[in-house]
């Protein structure tokens, strides 16, 4: 009997096969990153929340109303803290420029229904974080008093 010879054809099949199968037995790939923790997300919301409210204050501040400055700064103070809770991104997102015409009225209803928020947030959270974001909601519900009636 004359032996078989394989074509060109199936020759470069099986490379192809054996190739595959080598890749496949190769050193596992990386795996995408764990999705955040509940308290993460919570973390992050509140951080992004944090901004947008400093903008506001910023915006008022630059058109003159310098009363606003020490709630301003609790408010940047309260961020620098949520963030020490977070590990670092690549890069911040900028902070938010606010859209709208702010207003105290408008800056003493975001405090309140931030402090009302933060009561219902506490569930679930490690102690230390849930101190931070009960005292965030404290201090936002002194603001909500001591915000001036009138620039």
């Amino acid at each position: 009997m004359r032996p078989r010879q394989l074509s060109r054809r199936a020759l470069l099949a099986g490379g192809a096969a054996a190739l595959t199968a080598c890749s496949a037995s190769g050193p596992p790939q990386p795996s995408a990153p764990a999705p955040d923790s509940p308290e993460t997300v919570l973390l992050k919301d509140l951080i992004a929340e944090k901004q947008r409210t400093i903008a506001l204050y910023s915006s008022l501040i630059t058109g003159g109303a310098d009363k606003l400055v020490p709630f301003r700064d609790r408010h940047q103070a309260h961020l620098n803290e949520l963030r020490k809770h977070v590990k670092a991104t690549a890069s911040a997102p900028p902070s938010p420029t606010p859209t709208a015409k702010t207003s105290l009225s408008r800056l003493r209803e975001l405090e309140r229904k931030a402090s009302a928020a933060r009561a219902r947030t506490l569930a679930g959270l490690s102690p230390g974080v849930a101190q931070l974001v009960a005292s965030i909601g404290a201090c936002e519900a002194a603001h909500v008093v001591a915000l001036p009636r009138s620039l």
